[in-house]
């Protein structure tokens, strides 16, 4: 089924209420998509009355013609974009351009085939936040 970009905040926002009120610092620094995105982690939690399990959220921001190279997460992964534009698509699916104000979703099993801004002059800057096994990387190459 093709991933659709949704708009607005309502999934994120209720996606987030699911995060324990025990925020934290992130444990360990978030693994880079690419050498060509900076990521920020801004929080890593363990999720009340989820064993095993935890929400984490980073800002990933790509310069202009920045890109990431195929990679899965093995999480639930909720992407918002605040600023600029980004083409995502997953293994099977077709791509999609988002811009400010939309978002996508991973699922633990998707292959994030294509990751990039979206255009070579201006950056662009995503909220990640993710569902994980506790303590797993948040980002590994794709198999």
């Amino acid at each position: 089924m093709p991933r659709r970009p949704a708009r607005g905040l309502t999934l994120l926002v209720l996606v987030l209420g699911v995060v324990s009120g025990r925020s934290a610092p992130a444990q360990e620094p978030a693994a880079a998509p690419a050498a060509d995105a900076t990521v920020t982690p801004l929080m890593a939690t363990p999720l009340a009355g989820v064993d095993a399990r935890e929400g984490t959220m980073v800002i990933v921001e790509y310069p202009p013609g920045g890109a990431s190279p195929p990679h899965r997460h093995h999480a639930d992964v909720f992407v918002y974009v605040l600023g600029g534009s980004v083409v995502m698509q997953v293994a099977g699916s077709d791509p999609v351009t988002l811009t400010a104000g939309q978002t996508f979703y991973e699922s633990p099993s998707d292959i994030h085939a294509i990751s990039r801004n979206a255009s070579d002059t201006e950056p662009a800057k995503l909220l990640v936040f993710m569902v994980k096994e506790e303590g797993a990387p948040a980002t590994v190459p794709a198999e």
